[in-house]
């Protein structure tokens, strides 16, 4: 993918456009190539949305309303969770797993003299990645859990629309968060340690094993407020409209105040990083 910048050299804004387009269509295409893996992933995302639903369903039965959802709405926060899973990149990897690779033998230092913007450039794959990830481990999922369950689908047709700009700014949410901790490669040389900080960390506060209205008091009202909560809570919210009007509103401005701000923060500490660029070897 790193050659496709050296052969477009944008013009312009018009020229920019297309090479950011040409690189997300490059990264779909990419992961298209791994059938079984996809294969496999859906299938895994499938038969743990079966469990988790049927846990779901369980607590339910025995707890009415807890969280403020009934037990359709649980259900369906499941079905709608697992197949952002993967397109949020919950559990972390796409374009980090290709950034250390680069660290560690050295090619970030050319990186950042191609004619194209380092971050703009895996903001752009990364954005080609959760595309493909949401058509092929979210639909399949999300299919098999309206087949199998009583699903709550949106009444308004406009929710569609959010729901889609909703889980785009999700990924972009997921794209600074992750993009702050590769760069912590610049200083560490290996973001390993601190990439499996950082998921046990979306796991628990982005509403992926619970709803974040389950989590008690001050715990709950803090994790609403924190950037992972844009990453499946709200999406997933946006769906079941529970989230209507200028309700609506404010969640996507929420996701879309986190997004700037952590693109600006990733933009901040590239500047500081590439300051002093140490190579292994010279």
């Amino acid at each position: 993918m790193m050659q496709l910048a050296q052969q477009l050299r944008p013009p312009g804004r018009t020229g920019s456009a297309r090479l950011y387009l040409a690189i997300a269509a490059g990264s779909f295409r990419r992961y298209t190539t791994y059938r079984a893996a996809t294969v496999a992933g859906a299938f895994t995302n499938t038969v743990f949305g079966f469990i988790l639903a049927y846990t779901f369903l369980a607590l339910w039965r025995a707890r009415p309303g807890v969280g403020g959802y009934d037990g359709n709405q649980a259900v369906t926060y499941i079905w709608v969770s697992q197949a952002l899973l993967v397109t949020v990149a919950v559990w972390g990897g796409g374009f980090q797993d290709d950034v250390q690779a680069r660290f560690r033998n050295g090619d970030i230092a050319v990186d950042l003299y191609r004619p194209v913007d380092f971050m703009g450039w895996w903001l752009a794959a990364d954005l080609g990645r959760a595309g493909f990830q949401l058509v092929a481990r979210g639909v399949v999922p999300t299919v098999a859990g309206v087949l199998a369950f009583d699903i709550r689908l949106p009444v308004h047709p406009y929710t569609w629309a959010a729901i889609l700009g909703s889980v785009l700014l999700a990924v972009t949410v997921s794209f600074g968060l992750r993009y702050l901790v590769s760069l912590t490669g610049f200083w560490l040389h290996d973001s390993e340690g601190v990439r499996s900080v950082m998921v046990v960390v979306a796991l628990f506060f982005s509403g992926a094993l619970l709803p974040l209205t389950l989590f008690p008091g001050w715990l709950g009202e803090s994790a609403r407020l924190l950037p992972w909560s844009a990453l499946v809570q709200v999406p997933t919210d946006v769906f079941l409209e529970r989230r209507v009007g200028t309700a609506l509103l404010g969640a996507l401005g929420f996701q879309a105040a986190w997004a700037v701000l952590l693109l600006a923060a990733g933009r901040l500490v590239q500047l500081l990083a590439t300051r002093k660029v140490v190579v292994h070897g010279g």
